[in-house]
């Protein structure tokens, strides 16, 4: 059955020039028209991941898009994720299972043979969906990558997708980019653009006018639209998202997380962000730490070698001095594996041998080559004084680990799963705690219930203070959908879409 669905495509000038957070807008603004939209891109690069309901890996971005277009994700949006294991390698996923990790070059030499994997999981989105909205990734005028391009140009031929190419004007530099970028493709390839976009755009568009003017002029490529800088509380990409630039307390709940080096999925927190009163800031230097209300140890795709970062920067003594006062500490993944007594690398999976933890919880850590991908729910277990009123809150989540942690005694069991498994650690006084659960905080009032329990703590009268994390995510997804509409000249965009590509 040959593929229906109608395509178009989000390209960039530049990376973090806003494609994700277009092509979600597209995604809900085509949804809330009556459309069955689906996102994809061919491959992504990113630490930030998810598990579907198949068991499968995919990228946070697609699942974001995804969540705008009111759709379950799909392995299938993100045929290649490239998750990073080092400046010149990385574990290499395809179609949500482990390839196997390769250098930089290896994988450059080996792209061509998973075109095929890329090709099925497009048809699959195209007989399942009315139009999918493609995201491009850096660039489409690296020159030195065209040759293997699998995810700008190249991706936009095999899908016969018409292109918006988006610049960043906050960067500056905008016109030269968007003109520099059109002028560096074949004639082909120009063709393909059929609209440009200005984002980020701070103060009154009339402004820009001559130079919009000027700009369609010499590429011959309207302007669809300028969109203003926004500040929308939605997963981003992770090696460049201005989240991790937040050091300042400003709310008075502080919260710390740790910036690790390799740091994966701190989508688990962005929760935090939109509550009134709470201040999630990242701190990658000891100085930075302070005296925080509560201290998060994130995810990491290298335990080991983020741990004896922790080490040598003092942020590990650091944070042990907070927990001797009481300072509650949660750790997720990698960061639970870090507050054990011992960690062991038997066979190798990171960087072999044996290191010791931080101590904060009586348990071993033992890294195993199998990659546990899974979608789990469950319930915290009472366990006297430290359950208050958490005590039999249902929590869901996704783990993705290589390793299997134990209690080596004097730990408290804090999460029953309903495989009858046991997820997460907690030491005797509560005040520590660990889980292998990503997105814990995104479902239910958990996220609440540890924000009210903080307030109450510094003796701050919450009230009847509620925060709904899911409703919270679609009223910002309607935001990014009004923006974008208002901003685009969206009879444009649909006339492109319509009349796609002629070969």
């Amino acid at each position: 059955m040959p593929p229906t669905a109608k395509t178009i495509m989000i390209q960039g000038t530049t990376s973090n020039a806003g494609k994700s957070f277009l092509t979600a807008a597209l995604c809900r603004i085509f949804k809330q028209d009556g459309c069955r939209v689906a996102p994809f891109k061919s491959q992504n690069m990113a630490l930030n991941s998810y598990i579907t309901k198949d068991g499968l890996e995919m990228g946070r971005a697609q699942v974001m898009q995804a969540e705008a277009a009111g759709i379950e994700p799909m392995a299938e949006m993100n045929p290649i994720l490239l998750k990073p294991v080092s400046r010149t390698g990385s574990q290499v996923i395809v179609n949500g299972e482990v390839l196997g990790n390769m250098s930089a070059v290896d994988y450059y030499a080996h792209k061509k043979q998973l075109i095929p994997h890329i090709e099925k999981a497009f048809q699959k989105l195209s007989r399942d969906f009315d139009i999918i909205v493609i995201e491009g990734a850096g660039s489409p005028a690296e020159i030195n990558l065209k040759e293997n391009d699998i995810v700008n140009m190249g991706m936009a031929k095999l899908a016969n997708a018409p292109v918006l190419l988006a610049g960043d004007i906050d960067r500056g530099g905008v016109f030269a980019s968007l003109y520099g970028t059109v002028k560096l493709l074949e004639k082909d390839e120009q063709q393909r653009i059929k609209g440009l976009i200005i984002n980020k755009f701070r103060g009154d568009a009339e402004i820009l006018r001559p130079g919009l003017d000027m700009i369609e002029e010499k590429t011959g490529i309207p302007v669809v639209g300028v969109v203003p800088m926004a500040s929308l509380d939605l997963d981003d990409e992770d090696s460049l998202s201005e989240r991790l630039n937040h050091r300042q307390a400003e709310g008075a709940v502080d919260i710390a997380v740790i910036r690790l080096p390799h740091i994966s999925n701190f989508t688990d927190f962005n929760v935090f962000e939109g509550m009134e009163g709470v201040s999630l800031r990242y701190v990658g230097q000891a100085k930075e730490l302070g005296n925080p209300d509560l201290i998060f140890l994130p995810g990491t795709k290298n335990t080991m070698g983020d741990l004896r970062w922790l080490r040598e920067s003092g942020l590990e003594a650091a944070v042990l001095r907070q927990a001797e006062i009481r300072t509650p500490v949660v750790g997720i993944c990698g960061g639970y594996q870090m507050l054990g007594e011992e960690l062991e690398d038997p066979k190798g999976v990171e960087e072999g041998g044996f290191m010791r933890g931080m101590g904060l919880l009586n348990a071993r850590t033992v890294f195993e080559p199998a990659k546990t991908r899974t979608r789990v729910s469950g319930r915290v277990i009472p366990a006297g004084e430290a359950s208050d009123s958490a005590a039999g809150r249902e929590v869901r989540g996704y783990e993705i680990h290589m390793g299997r942690t134990v209690s080596l005694g004097r730990c408290r069991e804090t999460i029953r799963l309903e495989d009858g498994r046991i997820d997460g650690l907690g030491n005797e006084n509560g005040t520590v705690f660990g889980t292998y659960l990503h997105g814990i905080f995104d479902y239910g009032d958990l996220a609440s219930f540890l924000a009210v329990r903080l307030m109450r703590k510094k003796g701050l009268d919450p009230g009847s203070w509620h925060f709904d994390p899911e409703a919270h995510k679609q009223q910002e997804y309607d935001k990014l959908a009004d923006l974008v509409r208002s901003s685009l000249d969206m009879n444009k965009i649909y006339e492109i879409l319509e009349a796609g590509i002629t070969c």
